[in-house]
């Protein structure tokens, strides 16, 4: 039972007598600003070619460059290339490098500055593709185009570096974004080995000063770093970097209310209900110290159903009728589903598959589903269904994370006459067997691997049945495919936006899925906090942040 109110305040103060002299006792660096924030996660690994989960990747934000970044807007600006160019076939991309960036210093550089140049973009990119790395982001690089040497990356001269693909593909620059793409030094990654996981190496705002595993890591500012602001003072504001690694996020939160922590980023049940408001706002009690920063976040959740008529298990499962697929979407009501299960954190998903955030979603589209029971029930009787001959019962597969909302679903799909039984299973399991098809109908999410509707789009594309790809619900539609292959050789940002919503239209109208809700992030700032931002891929920038002095000191 979740505790709310009083009984929250009280567990607090007594847990913080608890922790005195704990976590909550920070070091005071006077004239200094520092940023303290807590990875509950953990992290493991510094070397971006392994940065494969939010901990890892903004840790390594910190750290390293690639080409390119992403703005808030999630457009692509320059970093390391200060510009470029694509060929008109949209095959070879080449990048025009600044020539002031330098790696971290470094004993390895024997006390001489080391510039990057084209070159260790190549060393960079063949090293996350080599089998010997075991990098989980060699597939970004699945398209590049093959050479008797390996994938076709070419330094030119030390500024000019070249990317040909096999053949075009848009969203090309916004994965060269990912942190996978980060430029590392050749001579770092050979003379530390195994140990350049903890012996970091990049050209990043700042670098790693100090790290006891399990216990805390700090960042220091890198005094040469090659960005300005726009008066022209060199980034980054912030002296350092502290992150500790507390496991359990309600002392966590409690570090975070007395001040011993900058920001926390999400909300864990166990405080939600203490801190926000049923519509996602803040308390009255925390609006004095506190901002909360809200922003779609690229996270589809959803319900998939199998589909794949050519399985047995899906011929004698109602849910081979698009009838009663669809009056799943039209059974179960998702603005109350946001507002009493997820305290208003989340966009209801009564459109497609793209998310808010993405310039492909419409909140206005002529596409989708809302909340109508009586459609529900009209859909299932023109499947042949009724009270003589109801719709055999259905089994929804779940991690137990994901309870409360199925069972919210399956409440509401009674009331339309539809049967639901609830299968609890380990996450481990799930993955295989939803990968396996062995589930008719289970909750899924996807969250982007880069910025565009074409990467949830691929769910449904019927060369990419899982388990050699992400189509879970096996759905095939001829139509759907040659579109998703034109997509690719259109040239304007537009039209392919709306193909996209022509091929997101097309597969809710079959409703292989029943969307439940598009996601939101959400951050909790200290007051004393400027220049944090947030975007829809939830990056944690802080080469823009300050901490304002003039509003309290940590006690």
């Amino acid at each position: 039972m979740m505790r709310t109110g009083k009984s929250f305040l009280l567990i607090l103060l007594f847990s913080a007598v608890l922790l005195n002299g704990c976590a909550s006792q920070q070091h005071k660096h006077p004239g200094k600003e520092i940023f303290y924030y807590n990875e509950a996660s953990g992290i493991v690994n510094l070397d971006p070619a392994f940065s494969r989960d939010l901990p890892h990747i903004w840790v390594c934000n910190q750290l390293y460059n690639s080409l390119v970044k992403l703005d808030d807007s999630l457009h692509v600006q320059p970093s390391i290339a200060k510009s470029w160019s694509i060929s008109p076939d949209g095959r070879t991309y080449t990048f025009l490098l600044r020539n002031d960036v330098f790696f971290h210093d470094d004993p390895v550089f024997k006390g001489k500055p080391r510039k990057v140049i084209a070159e260790d973009f190549v060393y960079s990119f063949r090293r996350m593709v080599n089998p010997k790395t075991a990098s989980p982001g060699a597939w970004v690089f699945d398209l590049v185009a093959d050479t008797p040497k390996g994938k076709d990356f070419s330094a030119m001269n030390d500024s000019v570096l070249q990317i040909t693909l096999k053949k075009a593909f848009p969203p090309f620059l916004g994965i060269l974004a990912m942190k996978y793409c980060s430029v590392v030094p050749k001579e770092a990654v050979q003379f530390y080995g195994s140990d350049f996981r903890k012996h970091p190496v990049g050209t990043g705002p700042f670098f790693m000063k100090n790290w006891v595993e399990n216990v805390r890591l700090v960042l220091q500012k890198n005094r040469h770093y090659f960005e300005r602001d726009k008066q022209g003072q060199r980034l980054p504001y912030l002296d350092a970097v502290s992150i500790s690694f507390l496991r359990d996020k309600t002392t966590a939160f409690l570090e975070f209310t007395k001040g011993n922590l900058d920001f926390i980023s999400g909300i864990a049940p166990s405080y939600r209900d203490e801190i926000l408001t049923r519509t996602g706002e803040l308390r009255l009690r925390y609006k004095k110290s506190i901002d909360l920063l809200k922003a779609p976040y690229l996270n589809t959740e959803y319900l998939a159903m199998l589909v794949d008529t050519g399985l047995q298990k899906v011929k004698v499962s109602p849910l081979r009728l698009k009838a009663v697929r669809q009056a799943i979407n039209y059974g179960f009501d998702r603005v109350k589903m946001i507002k009493f299960l997820r305290n208003g954190i989340g966009i209801p998903g009564n459109k497609g598959m793209i998310p808010a955030g993405l310039p492909s979603y419409n909140s206005k589209a002529d596409y989708g589903y809302s909340y109508d029971p009586e459609k529900a029930r009209a859909l299932l009787r023109s499947a042949g269904f009724g009270p003589q001959n109801p719709v055999p019962p259905v089994t929804l597969s779940t991690t137990s994370d994901y309870l409360d909302l199925c069972k919210y679903v399956q409440s509401q799909l009674g009331d339309i006459g539809l049967t639901v039984n609830i299968n609890v299973l380990p996450e481990a399991s799930m993955r295989e067997m939803k990968a396996d098809a062995k589930l008719n109908f289970f909750r899924a999410s996807w969250i982007a691997d880069y910025p565009s509707a074409e990467n949830y789009l691929s769910l449904f594309y019927s060369k990419n049945f899982a388990p050699n790809g992400p189509d879970y619900t096996h759905f095939s539609s001829a139509l759907f495919d040659q579109w998703y292959v034109e997509s690719f050789s259109l040239p304007s940002d537009k039209k392919r936006e709306a193909l996209y919503r022509k091929m997101d239209s097309l597969v809710m109208e079959q409703a292989p899925v029943a969307v439940l809700y598009y996601d939101e992030a959400l951050r909790f700032v200290q007051k004393k906090v400027r220049g944090m931002t947030l975007n829809p891929i939830n990056m944690l920038n802080l080469e823009r942040v300050r901490i304002d002095k003039q509003i309290g000191e940590r006690k």
